[in-house]
């Protein structure tokens, strides 16, 4: 039998499913997470998920008697989010900041715009100066090939 992760997400409909992580989960009913399968859904340690309730990034897990953490069906997107914002050079003083805005509420939507139209246009930077960077490497590459190809042929005397 496969064993599926049923997870619940705001606007979706019974049925749907969700892209995390390269793998597609059916929502249904809802269930609580443990670590492992968090860290394991997000593609984050355990350890990072630890640092980031630790740090204020997520807040409200509930706990077991035996304090093991149960992270809820809403904490996944949220994981996700921030495990993209991380990916995207966003610092963690700057995803606290966003995580303080988003947990004041809706009365912060236009400050958390701010916040993320900033570090898109961060990204953006970051994606052109790869992408100059690949080409002259790519030059490079095809320098090289090009001295090879002229040494296999005897054309020119090595250095």
């Amino acid at each position: 039998m496969r064993e599926f992760l049923y997870i619940r997400v705001k606007n979706f409909e019974k049925g749907d499913c969700l892209r995390a992580r390269s793998k597609v989960y059916i929502l249904t009913m809802n269930k609580e997470l443990t670590i492992q399968k968090m860290a394991e859904i997000a593609g984050m340690s355990a350890h990072t998920l630890r640092y980031y309730e630790k740090v204020g990034l997520i807040v409200s897990v509930k706990r077991l008697p035996n304090g093991y953490r149960l992270y809820s069906e809403k904490d996944i997107a949220w994981v996700e989010f921030l495990h993209r914002l991380r990916a995207t050079g966003m610092s963690i003083r700057q995803m606290q900041a966003f995580a303080e805005l988003r947990y004041r509420g809706d009365e912060t939507v236009s400050e958390r715009t701010e916040l993320l139209e900033a570090h898109y246009e961060e990204v953006l930077k970051s994606i052109k100066q790869l992408k100059e960077n690949a080409k002259i490497i790519e030059a490079k590459i095809e320098h090289y090939r090009q001295m090879k190809e002229e040494l296999s042929d005897g054309k020119q005397k090595p250095i």
